[in-house]
């Protein structure tokens, strides 16, 4: 493989969304499974201002939670749990059957 050279970069959203196309059609080769979806829910205030979100996708049964946010002076109160519950609920109706996540152990270890 003479002549290849990695490159590194930041961020690139366009080898982001080629790996992601990449993946997912080997996948589907290797598995059958075709049912991939974005997840995505929002939550906005009275101006729509963003206070929170969720998102993830779904594939194969699981459901996957990538991001979960809430915004400082929303926490506390029960968003989180509210997004997890409807994000767990949409994965149910798409045939999942178990989600996932990943977060650091400083990140909102009560709520976990």
């Amino acid at each position: 493989m003479d002549g290849l050279q990695i490159h590194v970069t930041d961020s690139d959203d366009q080898v982001k969304d080629r790996l992601h196309d990449e993946i997912y059609r080997f996948n589907q080769e290797a598995t059958g499974y075709r049912d991939g979806r974005g997840l995505t829910l929002r939550v906005g205030d009275a101006s729509e201002e963003l206070v929170a979100g969720l998102t993830g996708w779904t594939w194969g049964g699981t459901g996957y939670v990538d991001v979960l946010w809430v915004r400082a002076d929303s926490r506390g109160a029960g968003l989180g749990g509210r997004l997890l519950a409807a994000a767990e609920k949409e994965a149910k109706a798409r045939g999942c059957t178990s989600m996932a996540l990943s977060s650091h152990s400083f990140q909102a270890p009560d709520f976990y």
